[in-house]
């Protein structure tokens, strides 16, 4: 295959994997999470340093215990590769978490990096470690913008809408 194709297709997979990411995390779709890990595939998110196929557990866990929406939004990924069949990447994320408190509805926002390892094996590209970097944080407290029932909300599962779509 022609070398810039190749890494084209490279690119193209590595980013499906870190889309699939907030997917899962923002659907609380814990089997998502875990498929973009390799088995040994291991995730330092500061307050959690383990496999990733135990990070998706938890994340989706302490998500749902903590918010009732959230929305991961990712750019400015950058990949390098060193060899055919490992890449570094580090992308921007965006993070908001919709949760309410005694003064009624916040809105806490992490903005920061991902910056991982992807590994090729048996043809998949998959994260072999991840750290994520903090850059700032803040929380709101919001008033909603629509009234409720103006729009049909997602769900925080594989039963959202967005499943049945593709």
């Amino acid at each position: 295959m022609d070398p810039e194709l190749r890494r084209l297709l490279d690119e193209r997979a590595i980013e499906r994997c870190l889309v699939d990411y907030c997917r899962g995390v923002d659907r609380g779709d814990a089997a998502l999470v875990a498929s973009v890990y390799h088995p040994d595939g291991t995730d330092d998110h500061g307050s959690f340093k383990g496999l990733g196929v135990d990070f998706a557990q938890h994340v989706v866990r302490r998500l749902a215990e903590r918010y009732e929406a959230t929305m991961h939004t990712i750019g400015n990924p950058r990949i390098e590769f060193s060899g055919p069949d490992v890449a570094h990447v580090e992308c921007h994320v965006c993070a908001r978490h919709r949760g309410t408190d005694e003064g009624g509805t916040t809105l806490m926002t992490f903005g920061g990096r991902y910056v991982d390892r992807f590994e090729r094996r048996d043809g998949e590209w998959r994260i072999a470690h991840r750290t994520v970097l903090h850059e700032w944080n803040q929380v709101e407290h919001v008033e909603p913008a629509y009234a409720p029932g103006h729009f049909r909300d997602g769900v925080r599962s594989p039963d959202d809408i967005s499943y049945a779509v593709g």
